[in-house]
């Protein structure tokens, strides 16, 4: 029982071969193989239910976000390699998954964040019965899912939360500390996802331009996550973190937080910044 699996994962929408242009389908291999590996490890592991900590959730000024609603259901259409989002009108293709929210765990977070000291709310949409609403997925929850559980006949149930930037980074160690022990006081094996693409400021033809912080982040990642050293994230400056213009970082902390007690390894699978930001799986296992 307890944490069995852990991992950083992208999000990326060339990570998925099935909504890749034509001209893309090459652009992203790298990360494929990664994620094939991730899904592959996750399985192994066997976990019966799955948390993804997103960046691209719902915001809440001050608190992190737990959705509480009975299932998550999204969809991603086809979109170029440049596209940071995903374009209703760019094409035919689509992708789509609907997964039962494991509101135990969800009720088991929540208390175990608020326990802490630290301010987390539950969320909801749509329906007025949490129980049987659904919950938009965003394309942070859904690409690690299509590798990790979601496509099964019987999908494994997810918990999505989203971190909450204003909040100073040890708030995010001591709340991933906090989902470790609500993890482990639960009766099933739990895997934790972090959902993460890294530098967004690579290309200067890209949406957010061009920066040099982007590619320092991104190596400063990589050296962490090859020595196992998440510890090391602290050290970063919030401006260096914003002028890279990373959404990985407060997930990441997270991660370092829920993982630090004891003796986890984490291996690098791939990395790659094929366009404008940079995008990395790794894998978690107890040593």
């Amino acid at each position: 029982m307890g944490l069995v699996f852990a991992a950083i994962a992208p999000h990326g929408g060339l990570a998925l071969e099935e909504l890749a242009a034509p001209e893309d389908r090459d652009v992203a291999l790298a990360t494929r193989l990664g994620f094939e590996e991730l899904g592959r490890r996750f399985d192994a592991a066997a976990p019966e239910s799955v948390i993804v900590l997103t960046p691209h959730g719902i915001h809440v000024e001050g608190a992190l976000a737990v959705v509480t609603s009975g299932k998550l259901v999204g969809e991603l259409k086809e979109g170029g390699a440049r596209q940071m989002r995903f374009d209703p009108n760019a094409g035919t293709r689509s992708v789509s998954l609907t997964v039962p929210t494991d509101r135990d765990l969800v009720r088991r977070c929540l208390d175990g964040l608020n326990t802490a000291a630290l301010r987390a709310v539950g969320i909801s949409y749509g329906g007025n019965d949490a129980a049987s609403a659904s919950f938009p997925m965003d394309w942070a929850v859904l690409i690690p899912l299509w590798f990790m559980g979601g496509r099964r006949e019987t999908p494994v149930p997810a918990v999505s939360i989203s971190p909450a930037r204003d909040l100073p980074f040890d708030a995010h160690v001591r709340a991933g500390e906090a989902l470790r022990d609500a993890i482990e006081a639960y009766p099933r094996r739990v895997a934790l996802i972090a959902s993460c693409d890294h530098g967004h400021a690579h290309d200067p033809n890209g949406p957010y331009g061009y920066h040099p912080a982007a590619r320092q982040f991104d190596s400063r990642v990589v050296d962490i996550v090859r020595k196992n050293e998440l510890e090391k994230l602290l050290s970063f400056e919030a401006a260096f973190v914003s002028d890279a213009k990373a959404d990985s970082f407060w997930q990441m902390l997270m991660l370092h937080g829920a993982l630090r007690r004891d003796a986890w390894r984490g291996e690098l699978l791939s990395y790659e910044a094929p366009t404008y930001f940079g995008m990395l799986c790794a894998a978690y296992a107890p040593a």
